[in-house]
């Protein structure tokens, strides 16, 4: 949990009438987000008791009602992301050309306050347009951000994150986030409505709690109570369940859904995890087509154009490299034809983490979107599990690939990384949870036994050692300490998304 630090002072060291602010939203939703936590906490513990998700009955959130869709955010053909705190990068995302970026204050960053701050105020500078860096390349060239169009999201931390420090009792991560970008903002001079990326969502009802602050703030604001405008990941499995009865109770700002398919991953495998017929094969063998993932993209744009949203796709984890021909090409092709897929299945646009990845996404999807567009008998509810028998290989290296991969990960966000360019792809949050999971699933149905998984690691820490990147003591000693972390967090059970 992310801490303001003992002499933190939410008068002092937060802009002037900001404690005033906050206050009355803190009083209102705190405690309503803790309970919405706990209410998680027992979801998952029935389903790992044998009660699985399934669709909810019929209700008025499945009929035919619709949103009108604000022209400013017709074309999403590409929604480019990386952490909110790396100014440089969300400059170059915005000069891209990309016809939206989303800046996040979560999965790709490190979980610390200063590095929040850093990111809230980075996002300020970038809805300004104000933001700039140094181009040491280019002889100390200040860079700026060039006028365009461009879409900008912000992802605020999910409603899983507490905040402590702030009071004696922890407050909501997901509201500080929003009440403290809101507070900062001049709404006159956004180019555009603020609009906010919703993630870690679970359930349907957590659509009352994220509709009610939405109002709430803008209510502080002064501004109209639909001034906010959001999109949501369906990253869990059970809410890829209630998907409809979210939006529907969400409709005054809900602008779309993305599969975040990376956490949807993590949560498929934490939901079956005492399923000894979902022990999932090594990560970079499962296809960008498995059938857990497809009928999931061929779910959300029907359930999003029935209903006048947007439909956003997931990221390529494969990423280009301008100094590694090979890797480049194969970044490119894998990246073509992943986007053709969701643009197969009528999704609007995707996410790319890369400037050099946008031509390529872009290209793959009608311009502005495909809301008009639907597939004859296409199915809103899909059988969202799917046996997953022979797709992809199970192996000792496939088991020491994600060893090694969450011992740097974890190093990388000591270090204050919340993402991380390991072998071409890019890790962040999300798939280091899918490691830690996949190497419990094989201890706990016998692939493995915890002390050849131990041995592992410890094998794993002594390779990553040898290098001679890695041994100034400094280093050597947060390696240590990433390896103890990371098995740490698969041997007790902390599989939630953090």
């Amino acid at each position: 949990m992310s801490t303001a630090g003992e002499n933190f002072s939410i008068e002092r060291d937060l802009p002037d009438g900001f404690a005033a602010f906050y206050r009355p939203l803190h009083d209102a939703f705190s405690a309503r987000q803790q309970a919405a936590i706990d209410k998680r906490h027992k979801i998952i513990a029935a389903a790992l008791a044998g009660k699985l998700p399934d669709y909810l009955p019929p209700s008025v959130a499945q009929s035919d009602w619709r949103i009108e869709l604000p022209a400013w955010v017709a074309d999403q053909r590409n929604q480019m992301t990386g952490p909110a705190d790396d100014y440089e990068l969300v400059v170059k995302m915005l000069n891209s050309g990309s016809p939206a970026v989303m800046i996040d204050l979560e999965d790709s960053m490190a979980n610390e306050f200063s590095l929040t701050l850093h990111g809230i105020d980075n996002a300020v500078a970038a809805y300004y347009r104000e933001l700039t860096y140094v181009d040491k390349k280019r002889g100390n060239t200040v860079v700026g951000i060039k006028p365009s169009s461009v879409v900008l999201w912000t992802r605020v931390r999910g409603l899983h994150l507490s905040q402590a420090g702030i009071y004696d009792e922890v407050t909501s991560a997901s509201l500080f986030d929003l009440a403290l970008l809101a507070y900062k903002l001049d709404f006159s001079r956004l180019n555009h409505p603020l609009a906010i990326y919703i993630s870690k969502t679970e359930t349907a009802d957590e659509a009352l709690w994220w509709r009610d602050v939405f109002v709430a703030v803008a209510k502080a604001k002064g501004l109209a109570p639909d001034a906010i405008k959001c999109m949501a990941l369906v990253e869990a499995h059970k809410f890829a369940y209630e998907m409809e009865e979210f939006s529907y109770t969400l409709r005054d700002h809900l602008l779309g859904l993305n599969l975040g398919r990376w956490d949807y991953m993590a949560s498929l495998i934490h939901y079956n995890l005492n399923d000894p017929a979902w022990v999932l094969p090594d990560r970079n063998t499962i296809p960008f087509n498995v059938p857990f993932f497809q009928n999931l993209r061929e779910s959300i744009p029907e359930v999003c154009h029935s209903h006048g949203m947007l439909a956003v796709g997931g990221m390529t984890a494969l990423f280009p490299d301008r100094s590694n021909p090979e890797l480049n090409a194969r970044a490119m092709a894998t990246l073509e034809q992943d986007k053709k897929n969701e643009a197969a299945c009528l999704f609007d646009g995707a996410w790319t983490g890369h400037p050099d990845q946008n031509t390529i996404a872009v290209a793959q999807f009608p311009a502005p979107n495909q809301l008009k567009a639907r597939k004859p008998g296409a199915n809103k509810r899909p059988d969202l599990r799917p046996s997953i028998a022979g797709i992809g290989t199970k192996s000792i290296e496939g088991t020491r690939a994600a060893v090694r991969t969450v011992i740097r990960y974890r190093h990388g966000y000591l270090s204050g990384r919340g993402a991380s360019l390991l072998d071409g792809y890019m890790e962040d949050l999300a798939t280091d949870r899918i490691y830690r999971l996949m190497i419990a699933q094989r201890i706990k149905h016998g692939m493995h036994t915890a002390a050849e998984v131990t041995a592992i690691f410890d094998e794993e820490l002594n390779q990553l050692l040898a290098l001679p990147a890695n041994a100034e003591p400094a280093q050597a000693a947060l390696f240590r300490e990433a390896r103890l972390q990371s098995e740490a967090m698969i041997t007790d059970g902390f599989h939630d998304p953090i």
